[in-house]
């Protein structure tokens, strides 16, 4: 077995306790047996069991767990002092929560069904202990625990599930899993070995103290030519996978959240990790995401949002008037709650206000994090806001779904979210509120003086800075006065004359890591290869007639010319399209043309087409022509623009009625097959979606065939719960009635004043009655302890070994023992014999006869 971490001594003499908090509902039991059955007693920890109880009914939790474990287990009880080495165990009908060193019960506030008392547990864990909370979810079904370890994670804590394939019930750690807030996955007897190898490992601190960093308290990385320590090696590998540079955040956070992968893989030095991010992209990945991880929620921090709605909010649009239109940035938005709740909190004030309802508010929210961004934009969260939302909120703001809620759509266009680094990339501005909440407290000193300059460029006068509980705007206080400093919101202040210039990010990071950018050489430049070359080139630039090149959805790859009298750009989004950018004209004609080039091999030849709809337009003709060769232009088209010299005035009069009726007919056919063409391509568009449709109806079939399924399974369901319901009575009724049979055996053995001692096949005490208690020194806490470690008053050394003989001959052993103080036992060992005979252990009892041996002693003295 792994030893136990030795425990660190505080400055004031005191040892932490290190608390871990577990998790279980269904199936949970067998799995807390499995895991505090492997902890041994020393391990300097304490354990705080949750496990969905029945509240209607006495917990045995604590009984049922004692047998699996050597540590004292009991029931939790309010204000109790948290002990290391203890198994604290929540008892019915109540929410348990860690402050201060103590356990402390409440009511729930959720009704039963809604409840996530393991959630409860460990974000009162994240709250109390910060990086050093450990969360545990075992088997259960349902999501609770998903958004407790997801606290603990945020705060660098340490978190493990059981291994789903391990439980009986996996959606509890699945989901946990799923969400990406779990750091060890194992089954359920292997994680306290995984857990007390990573608390055993020496402090990372210690790891990188030989490591040349000596640039981490200001946050840079070392200079060229120095020998690459383990840690500045590592931030350059996630510098080059994720162009972001950690190397001006705090380095203690960051060997924390290291060292907690290096225990993952049992990595021991900080070196052996870099070598395996080498190559190692998916672990990079994963660092990456740990660097990153945010705790955040809706209306965290409730006075702080108070104060926005009755304060701040008001004053901004009273300044602004109506029509306003405010504009507000969240920098490190995670998956959006933040954002969110700004947005509702600004329609609250908004219609709260007569005549503001004619304004608008645009959030920007932005985060490093690209998978963060992807969850805040998709709006979808679990069932668990309902504990941070208000009722009437959830059901104005929210879209109930099946598993969860969804953002109301009024809410989400108000929000725009976007990848944004804030130490690199350009700021917004023109701000009325900016909101940098718990951001600045994992960024050095360097970084936040940059920041805050940028912060008051952002804003525009009289604009609102939101920073965390833990933050200040330091040195700045010329740039922001305070509205609430306690709140920590702050006013932008008018710049003053002789302040310096902010310094953007784009700058920094130019001058630190300065990338050259590619620059288009003139085609004039290059010097041609030779003679023959550049005269082909000045030839085609004189002679060869405009052409553009085009895919087989129109899209122009290459113009050659001058084709402006052709096409030309649409208006709106800029859209490099053959069939949008073509002249009124020709547009037509040139679709049909260009569909039936690419469907035969053949050029396609228009002749005499007008570039525009009006008279007197200028004429051109058109070759379309599908590439086979060279393979790089394979699939694509040549279109060739060719001008009609328009004939002389004289001979335009002195043409004959026949030639203009075999113009005519020529631009009649040529309406004639461009309406055949729309045709053939009607029908085929028709019969593909009499296709679709009948696709979908086959869908829609199975769908309706999956829906009766489902329904029928779940009336199944409902029946099997309503059958377990009905079982658990029974099982309940057979518990009592086994409780008043053990009662009744007590009363029974008691009662006949002979001493009985009731051991298991190990020699361990299983039971024994109080007459025995006189004999040998027994406690109620003495069960479980193997016979050899009590002591007794009779004068009998070989009890031990005439048990195991007598369990070895399964034959009765009788003997007549003196006791210490002159009295004599008959003792004698018998088998234990189970309800289906077999033999489990030994029944020993001790009958007084000292008056039968003091009268026997007083016949032979006569």
């Amino acid at each position: 077995m792994i030893p136990a971490p030795a425990p660190q001594t505080t400055t004031a003499g005191e040892v932490p306790v290190r608390i871990v908090g577990i998790g279980a509902s269904a199936g949970g039991l067998d799995a807390l047996e499995q895991y505090l059955g492997r902890v041994p007693p020393g391990c300097g920890l304490a354990f705080i069991v949750v496990q969905h109880l029945d509240p209607t009914q006495k917990a045995m939790l604590a009984q049922l767990l004692q047998r699996a474990t050597a540590m004292p287990v009991a029931e939790a009880t309010e204000g109790t002092r948290i002990e290391a080495g203890r198994v604290y165990v929540i008892p019915p009908n109540s929410a348990l929560t860690v402050s201060g060193g103590s356990l402390h019960l409440a009511a729930p506030e959720q009704p039963r069904g809604l409840r996530l008392p393991v959630d409860v547990l460990f974000e009162s864990l994240a709250r109390e202990l910060h990086e050093q909370a450990i969360g545990v979810v075992l088997s259960g079904m349902g999501s609770d625990g998903t958004a407790g370890l997801r606290a603990i994670k945020g705060k660098g804590g340490l978190t493990l599930a059981q291994d789903p394939d391990s439980a009986q019930f996996d959606s509890m750690p699945r989901s946990a899993i799923e969400a990406g807030n779990v750091d060890i996955v194992a089954a359920a007897g292997d994680l306290p070995g995984r857990l007390l190898g990573m608390l055993a490992r020496v402090s990372l601190a210690d790891i990188v103290a030989g490591d040349a960093v000596s640039a981490s308290a200001a946050g840079a990385a070392p200079p060229p030519g120095e020998p690459a320590t383990g840690l500045a090696a590592i931030l350059r590998l996630l510098q080059r996978r994720g162009k972001h540079d950690f190397t001006l955040y705090k380095h203690s956070t960051l060997l924390r959240r290291i060292e907690r992968r290096m225990g993952i893989h049992r990595l021991p030095t900080m070196d052996a990790y870099a070598a395996m991010l080498e190559g190692n992209d998916q672990e990079l990945d994963l660092l990456f995401k740990e660097l990153l991880i945010g705790v955040t929620g809706f209306f965290r921090d409730t006075p702080v949002w108070e104060a926005l709605k009755t304060e701040v909010l008001p004053r901004l649009l009273a300044e602004r008037g109506p029509g306003h239109h405010l504009r507000a940035w969240v920098v490190g938005c995670s998956t959006g709650e933040e954002a969110y709740s700004l947005a509702m909190t600004y329609r609250e004030v908004q219609e709260s206000m007569a005549g503001r309802h004619t304004g608008s508010l645009q959030v920007f929210a932005t985060d490093l994090s690209t998978d963060a961004i992807d969850a805040a934009r998709r709006g979808n969260y679990p069932l668990a806001i309902a504990g941070e939302l208000s009722t009437e909120r959830l059901a104005r703001f929210f879209t109930r779904q099946d598993e969860g809620y969804r953002i109301a759509k009024s809410i989400r266009e108000m929000v725009v979210f976007a990848p944004h680094d804030v130490a690199a990339d350009p700021p917004f501005t023109k701000l009325d509120l900016l909101s940098c909440r718990n951001l600045l407290i994992y960024l050095t000193a360097p970084l936040q003086k940059r920041l805050m300059p940028l912060f008051h460029y952002s804003l525009r006068p009289g604009g609102v800075l939101v920073l965390g509980s833990s933050e200040t705007v330091g040195r700045f206080e010329r740039l922001f006065e305070p509205l609430d400093a306690k709140l920590r919101l702050y006013r932008r202040c008018d710049a003053s004359p002789g302040q310096a210039v902010p310094e953007f990010p784009l700058r920094m990071a130019g001058a630190s890591h300065p990338i050259s950018k590619e620059t288009r050489v003139p085609d004039d430049l290059l010097p041609p290869s030779t003679l023959q070359a550049a005269a082909d080139r000045v030839l085609l630039q004189d002679i060869a007639p405009p052409a553009v090149l085009v895919n087989d959805s129109g899209d122009i790859v290459y113009i050659n010319g001058r084709t402006g009298k052709y096409l030309e750009p649409a208006a709106g989004k800029a859209n490099w399209n053959i069939h949008v950018m073509a002249r009124e004209g020709i547009r037509a004609p040139l679709a049909a043309a260009l569909d039936q080039a690419m469907a035969q091999a053949e050029p396609v030849q228009l002749t005499g087409l007008p570039v525009e709809a009006g008279p007197g337009a200028p004429l051109v003709d058109i070759s379309v022509r599908a590439l086979a060769d060279p393979p790089p232009l394979a699939g694509m088209a040549m279109i060739v623009f060719r001008d009609v010299t328009p004939p002389e005035p004289a001979r335009r009069r002195r043409r004959s009625s026949s030639s203009v009726h075999r113009e005519l007919e020529a631009e009649l056919q040529r309406a004639r097959d461009e309406a055949q063409a729309l045709r053939e391509e009607m029908r085929a568009s028709h019969e593909e979606l009499q296709a679709a449709n009948e696709e979908l109806q086959s869908t829609n079939e199975e769908l309706q065939s999956t829906n009766e399924e489902l329904t029928s399974s779940k009336e199944e369901m409902q029946s099997m719960n309503e059958e377990l319901q009905a079982v658990n009575v029974e099982l309940q009724s057979k518990i009592a009635d086994l409780e008043l049979a053990q009662s009744d055996m007590r009363n029974l053995l008691n009662s006949t004043d002979i001493a009985t001692l009731f051991l298991d096949r190990d020699l361990n005490v299983r039971r024994f009655t109080e007459r025995a208690r006189k004999i040998i020194s027994l406690r109620d806490s003495d069960v479980g302890r193997p016979l050899s470690d009590l002591t007794t008053h009779l004068e009998y050394p070989g009890l031990q070994s005439d048990v195991r003989d007598m369990l070895r001959t399964l034959v009765v052993s009788e003997k007549q023992i003196r006791g210490g103080e002159g009295q004599w036992f008959t003792v004698r060992v018998m088998p234990y014999r189970t309800h289906d005979d077999v033999i489990d252990g030994a029944v020993i009892t001790f009958v007084d006869i000292t008056a039968a041996k003091e009268l026997e002693a007083r016949l032979r003295g006569a």
